[in-house]
């Protein structure tokens, strides 16, 4: 599935979750994937808690933070070389 068919899959409504990005069709917010990923929580484990998504969804939540890091930089403490 092509980045631009991925990103088709979420969906933001200012009448649904106070209009954070969500997978289309659910109240899943990419952020919520997103947390989980980053704990290390692995994709079956994410697809048996919420069995209403898909792999696609997964990686459609991936593309969109993709997109979000293009969107702005935030500002993060740097390490000198050699220290």
């Amino acid at each position: 599935m092509r980045h631009e068919e991925l990103l088709k899959r979420i969906k933001i409504d200012p009448n649904v979750c106070f209009g954070k990005p969500c997978i289309r069709g659910t109240r899943i917010w990419v952020s919520l994937i997103i947390d989980n990923l980053a704990e290390g929580v692995g994709e079956d484990e994410i697809l048996a808690a919420y069995p209403q998504l898909k792999s696609e969804d997964i990686r459609a939540a991936l593309a969109y933070a993709a997109e979000m890091t293009r969107e702005r930089v935030i500002p993060m403490a740097t390490e000198a070389i050699g220290t």
